[in-house]
Formats: C-alpha cells, structure tokens, sequence
C-alpha cells in the first residue's frame, strides 16, 4: 500500500476500519470482566475492578511507549529518505526497551502487589478479590506490553489486518472464558484473569505470524547508538504513553476521593464509567493509529495537502464518536449500570446523575486524545506531551482534589468535564499557529 501516492480517503478508512476494530477488541478485555465479574460478585466485583484498572493503563501504557514511539520514527525514516535499516534499528531498539520494562513492571507487580491495590483504592473488602484476579495476570506481564508495541508496528508495516485480528480472536477468547470459567467452573473473579491472561498470550501468537509472511519488512538489526535511539523513542512515544498513564492516575484519584466523600456504591458506579469511557478512549485511539502511519509518512515526505485531507476525514470521525456516546450516556445510563452489573436499587439510584455529569466530558475527549497522535506524527512531542500532562495530572488532578472540598461530593464529577474542554480550547490555538506555520516548517526541512 503506496501511502505517500493512493487516495488519501480510501487508505485513512482501510487503517481507520483496522485500527478501530483493534482499539475496540482490545476495551472488550476489560469490558468483559467488568461485566462477567459484576454480575457474578454485585457493585463489591464491579467496585474491585476499577481498583485494578489502573493495573492496565500503567502496562498498557508502556506497551504504546515504545510501540507508538519507534513506529513513528520508523515510518519517518521510510518516509524522509527511504532508508529501511535505519528504521529497523528503531524497531530493534524498540524491542530491546519493551524487553527491560517488560521485565521491570513484572517484578514490580510480584513484589508490591498489596502496596499497589491499597494505594489505588482498595480496602479489606476489596483487596482480597483484586489479588484474586491479578494471580494469572503476574505470570504473563510481558506478553500484554508486547501485544501493544507489535500492534503499532504492524500497523506501520502495512499490515493493520493482522494486528485487528490477533486482538479480536483474543477478545472473542476472552469473552467465552469469561464465561466459562466465572460462571460455568464458578472461579467468580479468578476465572475473568485466567481467560484475559490465555487470550492475550493467544493475540501474540496470531502477530508474531506477521515475521513469517514473505512481504514484512521488520527486522531486527543491531541498533547504532542505542541509548540515542531508545531516548528518540520515549520522546517520540511519551504523549501516548502519558494518556493512558495519566488514566491510571486519574482513576487512582478518583477511587481514592470516592472512598473518602461516597462510598463503594459510588466507586461501583465509576467502575461502570471507567469502562465506558475506556471505550471511548478506545474509539480515539483508532482514529489516531489510522491516521499516524499516513501522517508521520507525508510529513517525511512534505506532502502538506494530503495531511490537510486526513486531517478533515480525522475530524469528522472524532465528531461522530463524540456524539454517539454523549447521546447514550445521557439517554440511557442505567442501561450501563445493569449490563456491568446486578445493581442494588441504591446504585440505581444514585447512578444517572453521576453517569450523566462526568460523561459530558466525551464531547471532546476524542478530539484531544487525536491532537496528541496528530502533534507527535508531526514532529511536534512538546505539544502532544503538555496536553496529556494537562489531561492527566494538572488540571485533572487539581479539580479532582478541589472540587469536593469546596462544593461537595457531586463536584466531583465534574472534574473531566471542565478538564475537556480547557484542553481542547489549547489544542485549537496550537492547531491554527502549525496550520499557518506549516509551509516554512517543510521548507526548513
């Protein structure tokens, strides 16, 4: 597939149809243990999985690190000069630092397993069921980094179809495990970490097969100046990775504040809202990864009217997922509440109000989370690095401890909303000035 010469709209929507099918496979992980796990244990199971949520953005985030990172670099080099061996240094050095984290955030996990539960929201109830879980999860911590660094270089090795279907045949094992065995074997929440930890080992297997086809162009070459390279890559890689780290922090801050000021029946409802909105994050995601490799590519190669299109296809793609999932959350958010769980009529309660405040944020979480994917594909990492530190720690974290100390409880919930939309009015300012600053820029080039 020519990136740089075939219609620019037939290639964004071939990757945008991978990409979003893999990014959304990939939130069925989660989306079906919250639910099987739900059902099965009540709010305390529904309660017990937003505490190990941030057990994934923190994993999965340095999976993006080096994945997003060294397949930008690698598509620049192709693109910018053609040069094949210096873009396989960076997947080699890629794989190198994916290799080290892997091996440091398994033995992290093993080692402070207790410390980290208690420190994202867990108490004596809660704790012993997300230990439960997480007994499988410890012994296949390198195979979920791996599956997210091989996804964004296969994308980039044109190849997207086989990274969407390695992360749905794992999601479709995942949701009949899950079945299977917290239901049929009744292992309860034990049985949901068996079947993510057998799927994902069973995505890998289906990428791997990607270095056995006769068209990839993928391999592994002694890197020149590996330390150099590795930097380039969390540098490349880091705006990425800060999103879903920062995702982690935020539902660390939220589980916590939520214990202080309401409760567990309030935490099982933001459990309920953090898979939501992973799947929105999701959607964003694959708008981002399908536009990446063709805009990291024509930047190289400085053809400025072809990103400009991918730009406005980018745009209307964010818009329609934006108000999709506004319009279902604001409609039906019990609806939610009873597919993630078997409620108490005090959750019900007390959900519609909650669900309906925080989710005003999805009217322009997919834009900003694309912004970033944008920015880094553009050779613009400071840009996409101060949104997600923005999103992620300043003004999120800052509301999230604020708000109910001043206005109560329920100004919680509001946190992401005003975080949104304060982001997005930077990344429009930002947005304008590179529109009007783009042709000198490539003709510095």
């Amino acid at each position: 597939m020519d990136l740089l010469n075939e219609n620019v709209k037939q290639i964004y929507l071939k990757y945008l149809t991978a990409a979003f099918g893999s990014a959304l496979i990939t939130s069925i992980y989660s989306m079906a243990d919250m639910i099987m796990v739900g059902q099965y244990h009540g709010p305390s199971g529904s309660a017990a999985m937003a505490v190990i949520a941030p057990v994934w953005n923190i994993l999965y985030s340095f999976g993006l690190l080096t994945g997003i990172g060294g397949s930008i670099l690698f598509s620049a080099s192709r693109g910018k000069c053609n040069d094949s061996n210096r873009g396989n240094e960076y997947f080699s050095a890629a794989v190198i630092l994916t290799a080290l984290l892997s091996v440091i955030l398994w033995i992290s996990l093993i080692l402070f397993e207790d410390e980290l539960l208690l420190l994202f929201g867990a108490d004596d109830t809660l704790l012993p069921l997300a230990k439960s879980y997480l007994i499988p999860v410890r012994f296949t911590v390198p195979v979920f980094i791996f599956t997210q660094m091989l996804s964004a270089f296969l994308r980039n090795d044109s190849n997207p179809g086989l990274a969407t279907k390695a992360v749905m045949l794992g999601g479709v094992m995942n949701v009949f495990g899950d079945y299977l065995l917290v239901f049929i074997f009744d292992l309860g929440i034990l049985g949901a970490g068996i079947a993510t930890a057998f799927s994902a080992s069973i995505s890998l297997m289906v990428m791997l097969t990607h270095f056995f086809s006769s068209r990839h162009t993928l391999r592994l070459k002694r890197p020149y100046q590996l330390f150099l390279k590795t930097g380039e890559i969390i540098t490349a890689g880091f705006s990425t990775f800060f999103i879903d780290i920062a995702m982690g922090l935020l539902t660390m801050l939220f589980n916590r504040q939520i214990m202080r000021y309401s409760g567990t029946d309030a935490l099982a409802v933001y459990g309920v809202i953090v898979n939501i909105s992973t799947f929105v994050q999701c959607c964003a995601y694959g708008v981002g990864q399908a536009a990446q490799p063709i805009l990291s590519i024509n930047f190289g190669a400085q053809k400025q009217e072809r990103i400009n299109k991918l730009l406005r296809y980018s745009f209307i793609t964010v818009a329609a997922v934006s108000g999709i999932w506004v319009t279902l959350t604001m409609l039906i958010p019990n609806s939610f509440v009873s597919l993630y769980m078997a409620p108490t009529q005090s959750v019900l309660k007390i959900a519609p109000p909650i669900i309906r405040c925080y989710c005003l944020s999805f009217l322009l979480l997919p834009f900003n989370v694309f912004s970033t994917y944008y920015f880094q594909s553009v050779m613009k990492p400071g840009i996409s690095f101060v949104i997600s530190l923005s999103r992620g720690v300043l003004i999120s974290g800052t509301l999230i401890m604020l708000l109910p100390v001043f206005w109560g409880s329920d100004a919680l919930w509001a946190a992401m909303p005003v975080t949104e939309f304060a982001v997005a009015f930077f990344i429009i300012r930002c947005m304008r000035k590179q529109h009007r600053n783009q042709p000198a820029i490539l003709n510095k080039e």
